[in-house]
């Protein structure tokens, strides 16, 4: 099939997975434990695609461009034989690349089963080195030991790792330049994330922003960095490297830099929705198409006629007044 493109003209290149919207964090900016307490009512397993469906849909994904598969959550680790699953999509054709977004509570006892089955990319979230605060930013008292412990452990067995911090004003701001000395020395990329307002219960405003520009002039009154190259077209992080080490660190700028000119990310949520902008409010409902007996050629048409439609910019459009009157899809279920 001829490669498809959006309004925009961009391609589909990447496909990110929520395999649940479980999570065992409440992090204040994704699932505020105030929102989702302990009588919270998750999908049930019939409403999460299986892992045939998965392989199923991501077999005609790559049919359409996409070389790029993230599983994401709330925390996928939480969703049962993961490893099979990865093992799974390890053998598509045309997949080139599988990454797994982890907050890595769970990562020692299955890295090396990860490790097995062909995964070798992992985005780590960790948004503090202090155990109080971060404590308190995951809303369940986990101190950063456990991650950072489960973070050597995977590099150890071979994994390449990107740690994610969301950076948010008042907030753990004291945690950059930490951050920054500790995986310089693991020579592990670090990357900034702006606090974005994903999903409607994070209580986000322009205010709460630290920008790239920010966090960029605290680094650099401390090292000395030049900017890296861009690895591929539709790159995400605005990426730097330490000249003294070789070591990057990358800035995720959806807020003080849109990237939506060149934004090739598909996503589809925990309950089976096709979402072609983090930041939508609707999505196209595959599991309700590929449970009525579709053949794959009619999912590959219909998946294609959504991304054809495309015109999201969100980020380009951002305002005060859009953050408020914008009804959006919630992060545990569609993932980061």
């Amino acid at each position: 099939m001829d490669a498809i493109v959006d309004q925009l003209g961009r391609p589909i290149r990447d496909l990110r997975i929520s395999v649940t919207d479980r999570c065992n964090f409440r992090c204040t900016y994704c699932m505020p434990k105030e929102i989702f307490g302990d009588d919270f009512l998750f999908l049930a397993k019939d409403e999460l695609l299986s892992f045939e469906e998965l392989e199923r849909l991501a077999r005609i994904f790559a049919e359409l461009g996409v070389k790029k598969l993230r599983l994401t959550g709330g925390e996928p680790l939480m969703r049962r034989n993961l490893p099979e699953l990865i093992r799974k999509l390890h053998d598509i054709k045309g997949i080139e690349d599988i990454g797994l977004t982890t907050n890595a509570v769970l990562l020692g006892q299955y890295a090396q089963p990860l490790y097995d089955v062909g995964l070798r990319r992992l985005n780590i979230s960790l948004d503090a080195l202090d155990a109080e605060l971060f404590g308190q930013i995951n809303g369940r008292g986990i101190s950063p030991d456990l991650i950072l412990k489960n973070i050597k452990k995977a590099q150890d067995i071979g994994f390449t790792i990107k740690v994610n911090m969301v950076v948010q004003k008042g907030v753990n701001e004291s945690q950059i330049l930490p951050m920054a000395t500790y995986f310089k020395n693991m020579g592990i990329t670090l990357r900034y994330i702006e606090f974005m307002d994903v999903g409607n219960d994070n209580g986000w405003s322009f205010g709460k922003v630290v920008t790239k520009k920010e966090i960029y002039e605290m680094l650099a009154a401390v090292y000395d960095m030049e900017p890296a190259e861009e690895e591929y077209y539709g790159e995400v992080a605005k990426r730097y490297r330490y000249t003294d080490t070789g070591a990057e660190v990358g800035f995720i700028t959806s807020v003080s830099e849109s990237f939506c000119s060149t934004c090739t990310r598909s996503r589809l949520s925990s309950e089976g929705k096709l979402y072609t902008c983090l930041f939508a409010s609707e999505g196209f409902d595959i599991r309700k198409l590929i449970r009525s007996g579709k053949t794959d050629e009619e999912l590959l048409d219909e998946i294609a006629a959504v991304w054809r439609k495309r015109t999201d910019r969100y980020s380009d459009e951002r305002s005060e007044q859009t953050v408020k009157n914008r009804k959006k899809i919630d992060m545990n279920y569609i993932g980061g």
